[in-house]
């Protein structure tokens, strides 16, 4: 995922997701102008990278997260909304701080339970 600041993006998505900064294990942290990666704590789900790009986001994303969670905590944490869901969608639309577009599935409509809290994949 491009971003102008790759840092605080990487950091805004563990909050919501639960993940955590991946490094490598023996090594230093990297300079901090390098790209971040984050996963989950148990590899339970995708590696995600941010790479500093110069500037806001222009245009359409050309990926989109599809998450299971609470839109009021995703809200809490920054995001901001796009489109509530709608009869012909069982989803939200959501941004995050940099304004990528992601949608927000319930938990309970899907009868899928989470369990120590962050949001899923």
């Amino acid at each position: 995922m491009d971003a102008a600041d790759h840092q605080a993006l990487a950091d805004w998505w563990c909050a919501a997701l639960g993940y955590e900064r991946r490094r490598p294990l023996g090594h230093p942290p990297p300079p901090p102008e390098w790209a971040v990666a984050i996963h989950h704590p148990q590899d339970a789900g995708p590696v995600i990278w941010f790479n500093p790009v110069p500037g806001p986001k222009a245009g359409r994303n050309r990926v989109r997260f599809d998450v299971w969670g609470d839109t009021g905590e995703l809200l809490a944490l920054g995001a901001t909304m796009v489109r509530r869901q709608t009869e012909d969608s069982g989803w939200d639309v959501l941004a995050d701080p940099e304004g990528n577009e992601f949608g927000v599935f319930s938990p309970r409509a899907s009868g899928l339970h989470l369990s120590g809290g962050g949001t899923t994949l």
